[in-house]
C-alpha cells in the first residue's frame, strides 16, 4: 500500500457513516434511552426529550442508516433496538483494518 493510500484508508474509516451518526448530542442521548429501554417503540424513546417526536425519529432513521440501530414495523408501531453485534463487528472490521495501516505506515519503534 502506497502512503496515499494508507492516508485514504485512515480517512475513509474515521469519515465512516457510524462516527459522523454520532457526533451529534441528540442522537448520542437517543441512544442512551435506547440502551435503557431495549426494544421500544418510537413514542416511548421520544418520552422526555425537548425536540417533536418526528424529529426523534429522523434522528432514529440515520442512526439506522449507519447501522447502529435496527427497527422493525409491528402493526402499526416500529419498534426500535441498538443493534449491539452491527456496532461490535463494525468496529472489529475498523480495528483489522487500522492495524494493517499502522503496521505499514507507522509500526512501532
Amino acid at each position: 500500500m502506497q502512503t496515499e493510500s494508507y492516508i485514504q484508508s485512515c480517512t475513509d474509516m474515521l469519515d465512516d457513516r457510524m462516527f459522523a451518526a454520532l457526533q451529534d448530542p441528540a442522537r448520542v442521548a437517543i441512544l442512551r434511552r435506547m440502551f435503557a429501554l431495549g426494544r421500544a417503540d418510537i413514542s416511548s424513546i421520544a418520552e422526555g426529550f425537548p425536540q417533536d417526536r418526528s424529529v426523534i425519529s429522523r434522528h432514529i432513521r440515520i442512526l439506522r442508516e449507519a447501522g447502529i440501530v435496527s427497527c422493525e414495523n409491528v402493526g402499526r408501531q416500529t419498534l426500535c433496538d441498538v443493534d449491539g453485534p452491527a456496532i461490535l463487528r463494525r468496529l472489529e472490521a475498523m480495528t483489522e483494518q487500522m492495524r494493517a495501516v499502522v503496521a505499514a505506515c507507522c509500526p512501532e519503534e
